[in-house]
C-alpha cells in the first residue's frame, strides 16, 4: 500500500511539473508574439504617414545621421530625412515608452490590490497631474508668470509630474498608519481625493477663457503630437527607471495575490513591497502623463488581457503588459493620425473607443465575480 501512494503521490508531482512548464512554455511564447507585435508596431509607426519611410531608408537615414560607413544604396530626400529624425523618432521612441509605463504599471496596481479592474488613476497619480496642469494652463500667465517665465515650456510637463507624485504621496499617507499601509483605505483615500481634485479641476474650468478651455480639453484627451527630443530626454530617463525596477517585484506581487498574512509567512516584506510598487508605478506614469496628458484604458485593459493569455504569474504579465502597452499605443496613435488626416485625433480618443468596449465584455464576461 506504501508504494502504491508513493507512486501516486510521485505521479501527481510530475503531472504538476508538466502542467507548470507547459504555462511557461506557453507564456513565453505569447512573450516573443507579443515582442514581435510591438517590432511590427515601432516600425509603423516611424514608417507611415503623410510622408512614407520604408524600413530601407530608415535604416541608411540613420547610418548616414550617425556618420557610419555602409554599401547600401538607397535613395531618400531631405523630406524623408527631416521627418524621420524630427517627428517620427521622437513620437514614436515617447510613445513606446509611455505605453509600456502604463501598461506595467497597471499591471503592477492590479496586483497590489489582487483586483483585475484596479488602474493607476486609482492612487491619484492621473488626477494630481491633471489638477497641476489645469493649474499651469489657467494661471500661468498671471499668479504662476515668474515660474512660467524661468521654466519656459517644461512648466506644464513639470508641475504635472510633481502634482501625480505628490497626490499618490498623499493618499499613500492617508493609508499608512503605524508603519502599515492598508490597500482598502488606500482605494477608498484615493476615490476621495480624486473627487476633490475633479472639483478642483472644474472650478478652473469655469473660470478660464475660451484659449484656456482648448488647451485643457487636448491635454485632458491626450496626445503623443507634442512629442520631441527634448521631452523625451526629460520624461525618458524616470520611465526606464521604473520600466527596469518594476519587474523585479514580480515575486512579492505573487505572493501577495495569496493574501498579505500568507505572503509575511513566505518571507515577503509587505509593506517594503507596497512602498516600492508605489513609488515605482508613481514615476512611471507621473512621468508619462507630464508629457502626454491622460490616456485611458491602456492600464486597465492591457494587463487583464496579458492575465487571460499567460496566466496570473507577475514574472510574465509585468514584462508582457510593458510590451503589450507599448504596441497597442503605437497602434492606437497610428490611427488617431492617420485616420482623418490632415488633422489628428487626439489619442486618448482612439484608446476610450477601442477600450471601452472590451472593458464592458470583461465585466460582462465575468459579472458574477463582481456581483454583490
Amino acid at each position: 500500500m506504501t508504494t502504491i501512494s508513493s507512486t501516486k503521490t510521485a505521479s501527481k508531482k510530475t503531472a504538476v511539473w508538466q502542467l507548470s512548464s507547459t504555462r511557461r512554455g506557453r507564456a513565453r511564447l505569447i512573450l516573443l508574439l507579443i515582442a514581435l507585435l510591438m517590432l511590427i508596431a515601432i516600425l509603423a509607426g516611424v514608417g507611415l504617414g503623410a510622408v512614407r519611410v520604408t524600413p530601407a531608408q530608415m535604416g541608411v537615414i540613420l547610418l548616414d545621421r550617425l556618420g557610419l560607413a555602409h554599401p547600401f544604396l538607397v535613395e531618400y530626400g531631405p523630406r524623408e530625412s527631416g521627418v524621420l529624425v524630427t517627428i517620427r523618432l521622437p513620437r514614436v521612441l515617447l510613445g513606446m515608452l509611455v505605453g509600456a509605463a502604463l501598461g506595467i504599471s497597471g499591471a503592477a496596481v492590479q496586483g497590489l490590490f489582487r483586483n483585475p479592474l484596479a488602474a493607476p488613476g486609482l492612487i491619484g497619480i492621473s488626477s494630481g497631474a491633471a489638477l497641476a496642469a489645469v493649474t499651469v494652463i489657467v494661471l500661468g500667465a498671471t499668479l504662476l508668470e515668474g515660474l512660467t517665465q524661468i521654466l519656459g515650456s517644461l512648466t506644464l510637463p513639470l508641475a504635472a509630474f510633481l502634482g501625480g507624485v505628490a497626490t499618490t504621496l498623499i493618499i499613500y499617507k492617508l493609508a499608512s498608519q503605524n508603519g502599515r499601509t492598508s490597500v482598502t483605505t488606500m482605494l477608498l483615500a484615493g476615490i476621495a481625493i480624486n473627487a476633490l481634485t475633479g472639483a478642483v479641476i472644474g472650478i478652473l474650468t469655469f473660470i478660464a477663457d475660451d484659449e484656456q478651455l482648448r488647451s485643457i480639453t487636448f491635454w485632458g484627451l491626450g496626445s503623443l503630437g507634442g512629442a520631441t527630443w527634448r521631452s523625451l530626454r526629460v520624461a525618458g530617463p524616470l520611465i526606464i527607471v521604473a520600466l527596469v525596477s518594476l519587474p523585479w517585484l514580480a515575486r512579492p506581487l505573487n505572493a501577495m495575490l495569496l493574501g498579505e498574512a500568507e505572503a509575511n509567512h513566505l518571507g515577503i516584506d509587505v509593506q517594503r513591497a507596497k512602498r516600492r510598487v508605489i513609488l515605482w508605478v508613481a514615476l512611471a506614469v507621473g512621468a508619462a502623463v507630464s508629457v502626454t496628458g491622460t490616456i485611458g484604458f491602456v492600464g486597465l485593459v492591457v494587463p487583464h488581457l496579458l492575465r487571460l493569455l499567460t496566466g496570473p504569474d507577475h514574472r510574465y504579465v509585468l514584462p508582457g503588459a510593458a510590451m503589450l502597452g507599448a504596441a497597442l499605443l503605437l497602434l492606437a496613435d497610428l490611427l488617431a493620425r492617420t485616420i482623418v488626416v490632415p488633422a489628428e485625433l487626439p489619442i486618448g480618443i482612439v484608446t476610450a473607443i477601442l477600450g471601452a468596449p472590451f472593458f464592458l465584455w470583461l465585466l460582462l464576461k465575468d459579472r458574477s465575480r463582481y456581483a454583490f
